[in-house]
């Protein structure tokens, strides 16, 4: 899939200085690169036997709904604080420049549900690791982590050792 790197757009000192910024809407936009990069994740899970797939608000959502879909799961978002309407469970992680919280229904997975977690991207580790968190409180078994981007500079696999982490496109600076 190294390929489609020509597809995301990069756009330099945003969202401020210094950073450059991965945008993956014109890869998106794009009928055959979208196609090749859901089918791409659907070869690499279609044999783990998932029950729930879960995509992390919010750009998780484009590439999990359809993952879960054809992988015949279910699929759970996972959120920003106040967005779910029921019973909810909640888990912390730093940032840059302070905190966040996700959160998660807590009826959501099962236990000893087979949950794959979706992201666009792997950065810092920090939102993943919270949703790692979130399933095994409720007793979800984490077959592994799918992400499109990883950004391995930043070094966000190392708060997922003892996870099998999978990223479509790596950046290394």
């Amino acid at each position: 899939m190294e390929h489609l790197k020509k597809l995301i757009r990069e756009v330099r000192d945003f969202p401020k200085p210094g950073i450059n910024f991965y945008d993956i809407t014109t890869l998106l936009q794009d009928a055959d690169g979208l196609k090749q990069t859901i089918d791409g994740m659907i070869e690499k899970f279609k044999d783990e036997r998932i029950d729930t797939v879960i995509g992390i608000e919010s750009r998780g959502f484009i590439f999990a709904v359809p993952l879960a879909y054809h992988l015949g799961a279910g699929f759970v978002p996972v959120r920003k604080p106040n967005k779910l309407p029921s019973n909810k469970i909640s888990a912390s992680y730093d940032l840059e420049y302070g905190q966040d919280t996700l959160e998660m229904h807590e009826d959501a997975v099962g236990s000893g549900h087979r949950v794959l977690i979706i992201d666009d991207l792997l950065a810092t580790g920090g939102t993943a690791k919270a949703v790692t968190e979130l399933v095994e409180q409720v007793g979800g078994d984490i077959v592994g982590l799918g992400f499109l981007v990883e950004l391995t500079f930043l070094n966000g696999r190392e708060k997922l050792n003892g996870y099998d982490v999978h990223s479509f496109l790596k950046y290394d600076d």
